[in-house]
This record gives C-alpha cells, structure tokens and sequence, in this order.
C-alpha cells in the first residue's frame, strides 16, 4: 500500500487542523493505520493509530482528548483531528499502515512496514 500524508500547515495555539492519510490499493480496508511526529532534533513518536475496522482507536497520552483519529475505508482515507492545538504538536506527522500488527505493539514504529511522506504542523503561540 502506498501513503499518502496532507493537510499539514501553520496553525496558532488553540487551533485546529486536520491531517488526511490516503491510501492507493484496493486493500486499504485491510490495514491498520498509525500516526507518528518527528520534531526537529527528536525521535519519531507514536501519536494516535486505529485498527483495520477502525473498531478500535489508540492514542498517546499527550494528545489523549484533543486528537481524534478516524476513518473511512470507502475513501482509503485515515483522518487525523487535531485540536486545542499547543506549540509542542509542531513536527513533521507521518502516517503508517501495516496489515498484520497486533495491539501491543500498536505504538512502536518498527511495527508498520508502510510509510507515508510526512507533512508538517507548525504551532504558533
């Protein structure tokens, strides 16, 4: 599968922004879906993933209660809402997909074996 990140931008504190995942192949459906971030001079980070079924949701607990993932497999599309935004949500987010992850490892890069382009989320304050 092939992934495909947008909606990135320049949003101030308190803000919002959506960021879209889209997916190429008729499988899409089949495929977990993960965000990541990476700030500048930072580790990638696990920010909020959902199952195939979209059935179940995950997030990370800096982002718990003002990020929403989501998702519609007739679009192939993974949505991530960001709101409430603050200045350390800036980084370049990355979606991820993998069809075969169990929920344990839901969180760890090294468990999606796709990756989309990152977009970048810059937070004024």
């Amino acid at each position: 599968v092939q992934l495909q990140a947008s909606g990135g931008g320049l949003a101030q504190a308190g803000g919002s922004l959506r960021l879209s995942c889209a997916g190429s192949g008729r499988a899409f459906s089949r495929y977990s879906i993960g965000w990541f971030r990476q700030a500048a001079g930072k580790e990638r980070e696990f920010v909020a993933a959902i199952r195939y079924s979209g059935g179940y949701t995950y997030y990370a607990d800096s982002v718990k209660g003002r990020f929403t993932i989501s998702r519609d497999n007739a679009k192939s599309t993974v949505y991530l809402l960001m709101n409430s935004l603050k200045p350390e949500d800036t980084a370049v987010y990355y979606c991820a997909a993998d069809s075969s992850i169990i929920l344990s490892q839901i969180s760890r890069t090294d468990a999606y074996d796709y990756w989309g382009q990152g977009t970048q989320v810059t937070v004024s304050s």
